[in-house]
């Protein structure tokens, strides 16, 4: 029903440069989406033009050279580095004889093959179903007319009316069981701010080395690899950091340039994640040439998911790639920490990442020194339990003195618990 195609399909490349940034493509960055989507280049056809040709995207003289190249190279797909009209894309494949497949529809094929959790596969359906109900025309120009003949004679619908039809219904039983599942997620949420356990994301660039990072933080097995978006689902995991307790840990798709509307509208239940955190970890590729590039497109995304405000942590990372570099975090003029200088596949400077998470998200903090007599062990069982006491000793009555340092409101939690009555236990 997609335009899908199985790995060790052999594929011309098209790639057009264009003055206007805005329509501008990476053409190093396309080669290593055609390589995540399993299928090999068999050459590399660019040109360059001042606007798109309205019939063929490339001029009628380039058109004629990438057909040639089909038949020379034996191809059996045209990959181009652009976004391409429903009218362009069926011009080229009858002019090239061979089928023709968009940036656009490229990603979306990607992000189909990675999906794994049950959400994940329905957000890629949705926007793979809203990028083809531009493009049923194509595959169905002789079936312009209304069905005829012994056995077809239907209700008056064209057999184009009938596929966009089915293509609207199975959309919004798709929308349903997706709110369903924001529902879920919704409730999860909530039970996480009654527990007032704070969120951060990872976001960044995709191939910048965020599930490689969340990985070495949580000791967790979610798959990184050297290709973009080897991380389609959304993974949480319990962390601790100093002087704030149980912090949530988000792991999320990585970013690209131009990323297809339909995916940002499909994926932006599970991108809720980044617009209700705390913080967020910009993962940035530091030995990348266009790092600054990719942070401004990453940000362009945030803005998009209306996640830009939220507070950010610069993580720079695979400084093992550079000369001369060593860990380090760098502050503003108040002190606070901005950036951290790391690489997660060394396994060098988590140590600070985690200083400046506790500098970032500590809140007030109380230390008390504590007499707990010895039919008390539950709360110094609790206690225990919140990796707060600093100090232990015994006395000769065998009560247990305590020093502690924990959050202010872990240590209002326990104010609140009438079975414990903490503050009889204070030591002035």
């Amino acid at each position: 029903m997609f335009d899908r195609y199985q790995a060790g399909e052999q594929a011309i490349l098209v790639h057009v440069d264009f003055p206007d940034e805005n329509a501008r493509e990476d053409l190093q960055e396309f080669e290593m989406l055609v390589s995540s989507a399993g299928v090999s280049a068999l050459t590399v056809i660019s040109g360059k033009r001042d606007k798109p040709h309205t019939k063929y995207f490339v001029g009628s003289g380039k058109v004629e050279e990438i057909a040639e190249a089909v038949r020379l190279f034996e191809a059996n797909v045209i990959l181009f580095n652009h976004t391409l009209s429903p009218s362009q894309e069926k011009n080229v494949e009858a002019l090239c004889e061979c089928r023709v497949i968009d940036r656009t529809t490229l990603i979306l094929d990607i992000f189909a093959q990675r999906a794994r959790t049950h959400e994940g596969k329905l957000q890629v359906e949705l926007a793979q179903l809203r990028h083809m109900s531009t493009r049923l025309i194509r595959g169905w120009t002789h079936l312009e007319r209304q069905k005829g003949g012994v056995g077809l004679r239907g209700p008056g619908e064209t057999q184009l009316e009938t596929d966009r039809r089915l293509l609207r219904e199975r959309m919004t039983s798709i929308r349903k069981r997706l709110e369903k599942v924001e529902r879920q997620r919704q409730q999860g949420r909530r039970a996480r701010t009654r527990a007032e356990i704070p969120t951060i994301s990872l976001v960044g660039y995709t191939n910048a080395g965020k599930s490689t990072l969340f990985n070495h933080i949580t000791n967790a097995d979610v798959y990184a690899a050297d290709q973009l978006f080897a991380t389609l689902d959304p993974t949480l995991r319990k962390i601790d950091v100093e002087d704030v307790g149980r912090v949530i840990l988000a792991d999320t798709v990585g970013f690209i340039r131009h990323l297809p509307h339909d995916l940002v509208d499909a994926f932006k239940a599970t991108l809720t994640e980044t617009r209700e955190a705390e913080l967020l970890l910009h993962v940035i590729d530091i030995a990348d040439e266009r790092r600054s590039e990719n942070i401004d497109q990453v940000q362009h995304v945030l803005d998009e998911i209306e996640a830009g405000d939220v507070p950010q942590l610069l993580v720079c990372n695979k400084i093992d790639k550079l000369d001369d570099v060593e860990p380090r975090i760098d502050r503003d003029e108040t002190g606070l920490p901005i950036r951290v200088w790391l690489s997660a596949h060394a396994g060098v400077g988590i140590e600070l990442l985690f200083q400046a998470l506790a500098e970032r998200l500590g809140k007030e903090i109380v230390t008390q020194k504590l007499i707990i007599p010895p039919h008390e062990g539950k709360l110094r069982g609790t206690l225990y339990a919140l990796n707060c006491i600093l100090d232990e000793s015994y006395d000769e009555l065998g009560n247990c003195l305590l020093d502690i340092k924990l959050p202010s409101r872990e240590w209002n939690k326990l104010l609140k618990q009438d079975n414990a009555a903490i503050e009889r236990f204070i030591i002035d």
